[in-house]
């Protein structure tokens, strides 16, 4: 399932047995730019116990990182 944040959709999605990671691209499909590179998604974060937790760390990497991302 794809979660709305902002400009943003960001998609849990289970790595591993308990694994959760998150992936995260712009809600309009367009590429995120980090220093002149293109990206069509990031996936983020650490391997979390639950999907919320991977959620809730992709919107903590948005909120710091969403000036750089272009």
């Amino acid at each position: 399932m794809t979660y709305l944040y902002e400009d943003f959709a960001i998609e849990p999605f289970e790595a591993g047995k308990g694994l959760w990671h998150a992936r995260i691209r712009r809600a309009d499909m367009t590429p995120v730019v980090i220093n002149g590179v293109s990206f069509p998604s990031l996936e983020v974060g650490f391997a979390w116990s639950d999907a919320d937790m991977a959620i809730a760390d992709a919107k903590s990497h948005i909120d710091r990182f969403r000036k750089r991302w272009g």
